[in-house]
This record gives structure tokens, C-alpha cells and sequence, in this order.
């Protein structure tokens, strides 16, 4: 008999490997065409049409299997962490509306940083406290403290898909924003939990944890604008596209994961890292290319990082019809059910734990009607925080399956986080697009912010400071209105200062919009991605 093609084709390429691509890229191309499809669908989106497809894959293949789990239902979180989650979390910084993330950057830093932090807090007390009535006791502080850092990170695409950038835009900036943050956040504090010994627990240990977060908070995001910087530098001073316009894409796509792949080295946090990279990219890097690289950038981030997170949804779907740590855990229906509800319950009360009292203080410090956070708008950024997704899984993973000989507990803890990703990607998910829309007012206006005004008073106001340096019995009028203007509207002030900056020392170095290259023919430059 003559050996089958796909025998003779297997002396390099296992057999299994080809199998499990050959199924993820027709079910990639599958979930495309139906959430196409669906694109109108009350109920659907993209997510939840491919995490569906992920289960239903699932059952099919532990039929042919003969239920007998395959390597193509493990979640691998080496491939998650390094291969799939950058070039999406890349993407979201290169695409975001900078002048919208910028404004109302204090607003998201409360959400992310602060109500995370607070989050954490409430689900490990929650966990410590509730597990012990439902007979799970062989959990230890490190373990609730690592379930606190697991269920604060958040998964907001399905909200995002509902909302718009150009009718809420601030809405949408809070959500997006606070969504990139809170999972960094959320990595950052899980890595600092992993990194302290936690069996004699006093005002040191809490002070050691702070200090490991703020440590790992700080330099990731300066390591990001680093090597942002330095690829700007770089295609700026040699500018690739006098020869070649792949070189400078290439160069971009490279040090963008280059950046990761480093923070990850030093043990720092990936996600801050690349996300900040790409915001400076696209700042300064994005404008120095040639105009069809600007184009060919601009859309193969964004493929790249809708087929990554089409693939997670599908990874994680696939991944619940692992058998064997279902049969790890040896835990009764009531059980799982049990664990599984104190879990959603923790996410449910942690979420608004944070959102409105951190929304009502921030409306406290406004001035002006229009730019306060209102109720609607609140319950929109405490429902997007609600679904989990693979982020969640791979940090459950990495905590509760450090070996092949996990507990009965932990392989529970693993199965009541997939089917928390599930309950809230499916249900949570499904409802969010009519709910939006029946909360939201449809005909209502995005209201306008009024900074463009404070930005033309500002420098209108140091114009008049400056003409008027003579007249001393102008000048202390000036400085006094300077300062009352800059404790009044603080972000504003700052990014005004910020641009004054940018222009006169940073874009002379490392270019940006309007640097137009020496080198004869060169494009001119674009408008900002902004």
C-alpha cells in the first residue's frame, strides 16, 4: 500500500501540529464570515460568535477523540503571553485617540490603578472569608491574594464593540483606557503577590508589595517610551525609505515586540511596556515613515491584532473541554457551582465597589455639567468591566497548575474560572448591546468638551503675560490668573505646557507630525492618528 500524503509529509512536521492549525485557521476564517454575518445581530458579536465556535470545536473533537483530551484543548499561556496578547495590546496603543486618552488620563489612572487596587483588596477578602464556609481550606494567603489579582482583570471588548468613538467619545476613552491599564495593573499585582514570601505577614510585607508595584508600574512604562523613542530616532536619522519602505515597517513591528520581549526579561510588566511603545510610536515613529508605510502600518497592526484576538476567544472556548482537569478537580456539581457563583458574586460587588464612589469624586472635582460622569454613563463603565477573558485564564493557570501533580483545589479553581470567562463572555456578553443601547440615549449629542476654549485662554493668557512682561503693574495680574487657571483646569494646563515642550525639544529629535525628511521626494506628512 502506498503511504498516505499526509505520512510522507510528517518526517519534519508533526502530524498533530498540522491537524490543530489546519482546524484554528478554518475556524478563524469561519468566525470571520459569521460575525460578519451577525454584524447586525441584537445579541451576537464577534466574541461570543467565536468563543461559541471554540466550544463547539471542543465537543467535536473529545467525540473523534473519544473524550480523551489532545493537545489542541490545552491552553498553552506561553503562547498566549508571548505570541497572541502583544500585538493586540500594541495595537490598542498605536490606534488610541490620543488627545482623548490624554484628557481624560487622570480620570482612567482612578479606574485602572485605583479601583483595581481596590477591586483586588475585596475579591482576596472575599475569597478568604467565603471559601471556608464552602470547604475549600487548602488555599493559602498567597493563593486568595492571586485570585484578588485574577478576577481584577477585566475583558471590555464586547462593550467596545457597542460603543463609538466619534458619537461617546469620552465614554469610549474611559472604557478602552481603563481596560489597557487594569489589565497591566492587574498583571503587575499578580507578579508582585508571586514575587514576596507572604508566611510572616506585617506592615513590611504591605509596604514591599507597594513598593514592587509601583517599581514595576513605573519602569515598564518607561522602558515603552524608551524604545519608542529610539525607533523614532532611528528611522528618522537614517530614514529607511529612501531604499526601502519593508525595512522601516519591519523595523517598527521588531522593536515594538523587541520592547515586550525585554520587559519581560526583567521580569517588568509586558503589557504597560508595549502599550506605551506603541502610544510613541504612533506619536512620533508613525510620522517619520514614507506614506505608504504609514498605510501598510496603520492596517496590518490592526489585522494583526483582530486575528490574535479572534484566535484567544477561540483558544479559550476549545480549552473548556479540557477533560482532564475536570477529572482533577473530584469536586460534586453543587460545589462547582458554589465556587463558581462566589466567584461571579465577588466580580459583581468588587466592580461597583470601585466604579460609582470613584466616578461621584471624580464629578467632584469637575466644574462644568458637561464634562461630569453621569449615572448612565457609570453603569456603562461598571457593566464593561464585568466579562473576563483570556487574561484571566492564563494567570488562573499560572497560579493553580504549576505541575503535572496539581491539587484537587487548584484544578477546581481552574474549572470555576473557565466557567466564570464563560458565563460572563456568553451572558454578560449577549446582553451587552441592547442594554447599551436602551441605556444610552441614541438621538442625545456627545457632549463637547470645552478644553479646546481653556487651551485658546491659556494661550491667549501667556501671550498677554509675555507682551505685558513690562508692566509691572500688569505682570502680578497675569501670574495670579496663570495660577488660578492651572489649579482650575490641571490636565489641560499640563498637556498645553506638554505641547509647548514637544514641539521646541522632543520633535526636532525624534520627528513626528509635520517633520518632513531631507532626502528629495520624500511624502509629506499626514494629519495625526488622533
Amino acid at each position: 500500500m502506498l503511504p498516505s500524503p499526509l505520512d510522507s509529509s510528517t518526517s519534519y512536521l508533526s502530524t498533530s501540529a498540522i491537524v490543530a492549525l489546519c482546524v484554528f485557521f478554518a475556524l478563524l476564517c469561519a468566525c470571520i464570515i459569521v460575525g460578519h454575518l451577525l454584524e447586525e445581530n441584537r445579541w451576537a458579536n464577534e466574541s461570543i460568535t467565536s468563543l461559541l465556535l471554540g466550544l463547539c470545536s471542543g465537543v467535536v473533537v473529545l467525540l473523534v477523540t473519544k473524550f480523551h483530551s489532545t493537545e489542541i484543548l490545552i491552553f498553552n499561556e506561553d503562547l498566549f503571553f508571548l505570541y497572541l496578547l502583544p500585538p493586540i495590546i500594541f495595537n490598542a496603543g498605536f490606534q488610541v485617540k490620543k488627545k482623548q486618552f490624554f484628557r481624560n488620563f487622570t480620570t482612567i489612572l482612578l479606574f485602572g490603578v485605583l479601583g483595581t487596587v481596590i477591586s483586588f483588596c475585596l475579591i482576596s477578602l472575599g475569597a478568604f472569608l467565603l471559601f471556608n464556609t464552602i470547604g475549600i481550606t487548602n488555599l493559602d494567603i498567597k493563593d486568595h491574594l492571586a485570585i484578588g489579582a485574577i478576577l481584577s482583570a477585566t475583558d471590555s471588548v464586547c462593550t467596545l464593540q457597542v460603543l463609538s468613538q466619534d458619537e461617546t467619545p469620552f465614554l469610549y476613552s474611559i472604557v478602552f483606557g481603563e481596560g489597557v491599564v487594569n489589565d497591566a495593573t492587574s498583571i503587575v499585582l499578580f507578579n508582585s503577590v508571586q514575587s514576596l514570601d507572604f508566611r510572616s505577614i506585617n506592615a513590611i510585607t504591605v509596604l514591599k508589595l507597594l513598593g514592587t508595584f509601583l517599581y514595576l508600574f513605573c519602569t515598564s512604562t518607561a522602558l515603552g517610551i524608551a524604545v519608542g523613542l529610539l525607533s523614532a530616532y532611528i528611522i528618522k536619522t537614517l530614514y529607511f525609505g529612501r531604499h526601502s519602505t519593508d525595512r522601516e515597517v519591519a523595523l517598527m513591528m521588531l522593536m515594538a515586540y523587541l520592547s515586550y520581549m525585554i520587559a519581560e526579561l526583567l521580569n517588568l510588566s509586558g503589557i504597560l511596556t508595549i502599550f506605551f511603545c506603541g502610544i510613541v510610536m504612533s506619536h512620533y515613529t508613525w510620522h517619520n515613515v514614507t506614506e505608504s508605510s504609514r498605510t501598510t502600518t496603520k492596517h496590518a497592526f490592526a489585522t494583526i491584532s483582530f486575528i490574535a484576538e479572534t484566535f484567544i476567544f477561540l483558544y479559550v472556548g476549545m480549552d473548556a473541554f479540557d477533560i482532564d482537569k475536570w477529572k482533577r478537580s473530584k469536586a460534586s456539581i453543587g460545589t462547582s457551582v458554589a465556587v463558581s457563583s462566589t466567584l461571579i458574586a465577588l466580580v459583581l460587588i468588587g466592580r461597583a465597589a470601585f466604579v460609582f464612589p470613584i466616578a461621584n469624586l471624580a464629578n467632584c472635582t469637575k466644574t462644568r455639567e458637561s464634562t461630569k460622569i453621569e449615572f448612565r454613563s457609570q453603569f456603562i463603565i461598571w457593566w464593561a468591566g464585568l466579562m473576563r477573558g483570556a487574561v484571566t485564564i492564563a494567570l488562573s493557570y499560572n497560579q493553580f497548575s504549576k505541575s503535572k501533580m496539581a491539587s484537587a483545589e487548584d484544578s477546581l479553581m481552574i474549572t470555576s474560572t473557565i466557567i466564570l470567562v464563560l458565563f460572563s463572555t456568553v451572558v454578560f456578553g449577549s446582553i451587552t448591546k441592547p442594554l447599551i443601547k436602551a441605556v444610552k440615549l441614541r438621538h442625545s449629542k456627545p457632549s463637547i468638551s470645552d478644553s479646546t476654549d481653556i487651551q485658546e485662554d491659556l494661550r491667549l493668557l501667556f501671550l498677554e503675560s509675555n507682551c505685558s512682561i513690562n508692566q509691572s503693574n500688569n505682570q502680578a495680574f497675569h501670574r495670579q490668573s496663570s495660577f488660578r487657571l492651572m489649579i482650575r483646569y490641571p490636565t489641560t494646563t499640563v498637556h498645553y505646557f506638554w505641547r509647548k515642550f514637544d514641539d521646541k525639544f522632543m520633535r526636532p529629535i525624534f520627528g513626528g507630525r509635520g517633520f518632513v525628511p531631507v532626502v528629495p521626494g520624500s511624502p509629506p506628512a499626514e494629519e495625526d492618528l488622533s
